[in-house]
């Protein structure tokens, strides 16, 4: 069981863990041990995580998620495997608990006086650079 929140905790049957071989360097050891942890969560067939709280979970786990509803992380941060898993875990943790905070709504103000001042300001800057920009005349080119 891991405890998300007071009121959301995750079964072990949502949580399935499977064990390879890291990336990258670290010598002799890479090639025979199998440190590295992909944490699978079933989050779309999670009976204990409310409906906004999985939409908000879609969105911020991004490509972590896959077609059919599950998180997947990856970790392959040190040699241990025992704390890849812990490291695993603490991620899927923080997910879902950046998910169950819901946004605050937007509420639309009108713009400050000195705003608009500004805004009017530039755009009368820019007017004066654009006429400017006129044909030169005094020449008797012609």
């Amino acid at each position: 069981m891991l405890r998300i929140t007071d009121d959301i905790a995750i079964a072990d049957w949502e949580i399935s863990e499977s064990f390879t071989r890291a990336q990258g360097p670290g010598g002799q050891n890479v090639n025979k041990v199998s440190t590295a942890v992909e944490l699978r969560f079933e989050a779309a067939r999670s009976p204990h995580l409310p409906p906004p709280v999985k939409a908000r979970l879609r969105r911020l786990a991004g490509r972590r998620w896959t077609q059919d509803g599950a998180v997947l992380i990856r970790v392959e941060d040190t040699r241990s495997q025992i704390r890849n898993r812990e490291i695993a875990r603490l991620r899927l943790a923080e997910l879902v608990r950046a998910a169950t905070v819901a946004p605050k709504r937007r509420v639309a103000t009108a713009p400050t006086w000195g705003s608009r001042q500004r805004r009017l300001a530039g755009k009368a800057r820019r007017s004066e650079v654009k006429a400017a920009r006129g044909p030169v005349g005094g020449g008797d080119d012609e």
